[in-house]
């Protein structure tokens, strides 16, 4: 809003200072300051009213240091991420780019998913939260809008580079030419001619006016696995929130090379009109994030719960989405990756046991102490707070390997 206001009076009144906001390096700065200063002046506040509201978190003893002392823990603080990231977006971001609306749709709509569990597991004492095939519908739900907007719209495209000749009385003079075309590529890592197109994968008998169906049903396996990972690892103190700002970070630098028609060209990476407004979005969700650590670092003040933690998997889905980095998921979100692995490897592994051995055997012989893996670490005795600070370090390895891959080919 703010943008749109400021333009107005500089490009009417030649008002001093207006036209900064033209600039994207400032509207990120100010976005991501304005976030913390939600984060850290109205956070207190938002966690005051979850404890007298009486919205603690229900713990099961599960054997774990430490865990019952969290008993009563304000749950919920998504809120505070939510605020902090919706309100400079709205402020400091161009509301008319697409890509800009996906996110704030996606953060909101899967909020409201969380929300919904969370109320459900404090007020109604269910513990199961709201049922897992309502979630799916939810999820599946952002996935249709999302591949169906970023499929169909004429807003998203990318740029080619097709050189053409032209025949003059002197001879033919070759020119340089672009063009904004819709296209279903993506970027594969590793690979000097990096571009992936999904149509590709369907057989010929298929007619190509049917490949945005595949398309769509990646897009919602992508936002459905990642949104997933993200609530699996949000277990211990810390840990969700802190592996979101490092991928944030990343993200927001693949929208910013993407967006920008002379890097793009010298890294040799697809150039998305209109993708680098997606900064500004990346700038609040990192100040947002790391907002919220101020209250959820070990000991936690807050919990997130579901409110937040579907919310973040499913921003950074549509995030890499929109940067046409989808393929690098398995590294950017190894975190998250990981930890659902873990829960799939524990769930089959004592299946096959207690088919084959029996449920006593089952029992005694799993793969992990405990699942999702941050578990299996506190079961071996690790500080909760060192397990998120290496969980951390692999997070920011793994964020340099991704971007790396710009140039590793």
């Amino acid at each position: 809003m703010l943008y749109y206001l400021f333009t107005y009076l500089d490009q009417r009144f030649d008002f001093p200072g207006a036209g900064v906001f033209q600039y994207l390096s400032f509207r990120a700065g100010a976005a991501i300051t304005l976030s913390l200063m939600i984060a850290a002046i109205y956070g207190r506040q938002i966690i005051d009213i979850l404890r007298k509201l009486q919205i603690g978190e229900e713990i099961r003893d599960l054997g774990l240091q430490g865990q019952m002392q969290k008993r009563g823990t304000p749950t919920m603080g998504g809120f505070i991420i939510l605020a902090s990231l919706v309100v400079p977006t709205l402020l400091f971001a161009k509301l008319t780019n697409v890509y800009i609306v996906l996110l704030l749709v996606s953060t909101v709509w899967t909020g409201m998913i969380g929300f919904l569990d969370d109320y459900i597991k404090v007020f109604k004492k269910n513990k199961e939260g709201l049922q897992g095939r309502f979630k799916v519908v939810g999820q599946v739900g952002l996935g249709l809008i999302v591949g169906l907007t970023l499929y169909f719209n004429d807003y998203v495209k990318i740029r080619i580079y097709k050189p053409g000749v032209i025949n003059t009385s002197v001879g033919q003079i070759e020119y340089a030419a672009y063009q904004d075309i819709k296209s279903m590529s993506t970027t594969v890592p590793f690979l000097k001619n990096n571009e992936f197109n999904y149509g590709n994968i369907l057989p010929d008998f298929i007619p190509d006016g049917y490949a945005w169906i595949l398309y769509v049903v990646v897009v919602i396996f992508i936002i459905t696995a990642v949104s997933n990972g993200a609530n699996i690892t949000d277990g211990i103190d810390g840990l969700a929130a802190g592996t979101s700002v490092i991928i944030g970070l990343t993200l927001g630098v693949y929208a910013y090379l993407s967006g920008n028609k002379i890097f793009s060209q010298y890294l040799n990476i697809m150039y998305i009109p209109n993708s680098g407004e997606m900064v500004i979005f990346c700038a609040a969700f990192v100040g947002a994030c790391v907002g919220f650590l101020w209250y959820n670092s070990f000991p936690a003040q807050v919990f997130m719960g579901d409110t937040g933690s579907l919310m973040l998997g499913s921003v950074i889905a549509v995030l890499a989405l929109a940067v046409r980095k989808e393929l690098m998921i398995p590294i950017v979100c190894g975190i998250f990756l990981v930890e659902n692995l873990s829960v799939i490897l524990q769930v089959t592994y004592f299946r096959y046991q207690k088919r084959k051995n029996g449920l006593d055997h089952a029992r005694e012989h799993r793969l992990f102490l405990m699942a999702p893996l941050h578990h299996h670490f506190q079961k071996k005795g690790y500080h909760e707070a060192k397990i998120v600070t290496r969980f951390w370090i692999v997070g920011i390895i793994l964020a340099v390997i991704s971007l790396v891959t710009l140039k590793l080919r």
